[in-house]
């Protein structure tokens, strides 16, 4: 048996769209967690579906935290985590599910993730070292074809078959509820970014594996909600990397802590100015 938790946030009919697709997947029960949306998403979700639940939380929680409120209302034992804007293949889920099947050692597995446009997501990545991360986070504002993201993003891997994998994206991954009960969930300080990484992580400090399997296949929009206030995504997607790195690093590694936040707020300057020049160029 399988419950779906799908965070919503003005996501309009990409809400819709995302539960009919569960519905035809075979989902047995869908929870939607609506972070304080304006936009009318859930009245319209709930005339078209009743049997949905739907958790009101009145304020925007963040996608962790929203996760985190949904978890509250499961009671089967595998959970389908997902944003508002995937839309899932027929038999994508039975595909996740039958990879917690055949391994009781694995606690979180992640589908290939598609764009809307076809092209493969890169959803099953390694964790960040910091060279990596500082290439990938600076070079690769320019291109993604250097040696230290296509580390971090699984360039050069074989996305074709399964296999254990350092983390999977948070917009689509099946996992135990025993695992997350295990570690508590997501880590609600997150708000919004890196909290399916800091979520691999622990479950593996644990001793859970975590797998990718291309064999179940999703379809994201990507960034429905984010979109809707860029500059404060921007932020929060920095001050999330900055609390996975001092959680995951060591005392003595933290002695860099001046440097990486003024890389990092550097970062976030060039990122702002991007967006704003991206903006311009939209008119």
């Amino acid at each position: 048996m399988t419950t779906a938790v799908v965070v919503n946030f003005n996501a309009g009919s990409h809400l819709i769209n995302c539960v009919e697709s569960l519905m035809r997947g075979g989902v047995d029960r869908i929870v939607v967690v609506d972070n304080g949306s304006s936009d009318g998403s859930t009245a319209r979700l709930a005339a078209s579906n009743p049997d949905v639940v739907v958790v009101a939380t009145g304020a925007n929680l963040g996608y962790g935290g929203g996760v985190n409120r949904g978890l509250d209302r499961v009671d089967d034992e595998y959970v389908l985590v997902l944003n508002p804007d995937v839309v899932v293949d027929a038999d994508a889920v039975k595909v996740l599910a039958a990879a917690l099947d055949a391994d009781r050692r694995v606690g979180i597995v992640g589908p290939r993730i598609d764009e809307a446009d076809g092209t493969l997501y890169p959803s099953a990545r390694a964790f960040p070292r910091l060279g990596d991360a500082i290439g990938h986070a600076f070079v690769g504002l320019v291109t993604t074809e250097n040696p230290y993201s296509r580390h971090y993003l699984m360039t050069d891997a074989i996305h074709s078959g399964a296999r254990d994998v350092d983390w999977v994206s948070g917009a689509c991954f099946l996992a135990r509820r025993s695992t997350l009960a295990e570690i508590g969930g997501f880590d609600d300080d997150y708000f919004m970014y890196l909290e399916d990484v800091d979520l691999c992580w622990r479950a593996g400090r644990v001793g859970w594996r975590v797998r990718y399997e291309p064999g179940a296949r999703v379809t994201h929009v990507q960034g429905v909600s984010t979109k809707q206030a860029p500059y404060r995504m921007l932020a929060a997607h920095h001050r999330s990397l900055l609390q996975y790195w001092w959680r995951t690093t060591s005392w003595s590694g933290r002695l860099l802590a001046p440097v990486v936040v003024a890389g990092l707020a550097v970062r976030l300057l060039l990122m702002w100015a991007r967006r704003g020049l991206q903006g311009r160029g939209g008119h």
